[in-house]
């Protein structure tokens, strides 16, 4: 069976973070594991605490995996400090990992910033540079290519630069205010865009951990980049569309939607 591992934060809650990786990589069928960068007290409508692992834990949760069943595509979710960022590099470096898929969770679909200007320099420094494909949403193409993104034609721009500067691949996720639900692939000087359908569903909670661990779980399986993403794009349509509807704020998907039961 192939395997998967995400680097990334607990959702109590579960519906985003390593729960949502979890469900995703095993819906996708290959086998999910997880070493955890954060506990996260949280719900539907928000984020109420977060306890940090130690740098020296989270390594000592990278080499009890990577020494045991070594991932065929890893997943890196929000990684809020530099110093659990360099853990991060060090240890993929260190047990050559690949099909890293990295969603570089710094802003907000809103604008709000969610983790230090430190931290963020760290990440371009140490952890793009190691990936295979990065998953920013528009405020944080931005932040990575140092320009303002009003349409597809400056998606393309600012993947690019991205894409050049960190010699790696850029999925650029759009908007619903630049081109509903289209992505942006962009690597090698060439572009393709994957298009989608916007699906009225205000429970969104935790679809960008969703679509990148079923980018990472089809890499796993040996399928190309773009397929990884076609077939990403196809199950987060599916989690979406089934409509579930649980909590008091922004819900989250079905992922199971799919499985059938008695």
């Amino acid at each position: 069976m192939n395997t998967a591992l995400t680097i990334a934060g607990s959702d109590s809650c579960g519906g985003a973070g390593i729960q949502a990786d979890i469900k995703t990589m095993t819906a996708n069928g290959v086998y999910a594991m997880s070493a955890i960068t954060a506990l996260t007290a949280q719900n539907t409508t928000g984020v109420s605490d977060i306890y940090e692992v130690s740098p020296e834990f989270l390594q000592a949760q990278l080499k009890a995996i990577f020494e045991d069943i070594t991932p065929d595509a890893i997943k890196i979710g929000m990684v809020s400090s530099s110093d659990l960022i360099k853990t991060i590099a060090k240890s993929l470096k260190e047990y050559n990992g690949k099909n890293i898929v990295l969603d570089p969770v710094m802003v907000a679909t809103s604008g709000a910033k969610l983790i230090s200007d430190d931290a963020i320099s760290t990440l371009k420094e140490y952890l793009i540079p190691l990936a295979t494909v990065i998953t920013p949403n528009i405020p944080e193409a931005e932040v990575l290519s140092n320009m303002e993104i009003h349409n597809e034609e400056e998606m393309i721009k600012a993947a690019a630069v991205i894409s050049e500067k960190y010699d790696c691949a850029v999925l650029c996720k759009g908007g619903h205010s630049i081109n509903d639900a289209n992505d942006l692939l962009y690597r090698n000087g060439e572009y393709k865009w994957f298009y989608g359908k916007r699906i009225n569903n205000p429970n969104t909670h935790g679809t960008g951990c969703t679509l990148s661990s079923a980018i990472a779980s089809n890499l796993a399986k040996g399928r190309d980049l773009d397929t990884s993403v076609e077939k990403a794009k196809e199950y987060i349509s599916g989690a979406l569309s089934a409509m579930l509807d649980l909590g008091k704020g922004s819900g989250p998907m079905n992922h199971a939607f799919a499985i059938k039961c008695d």
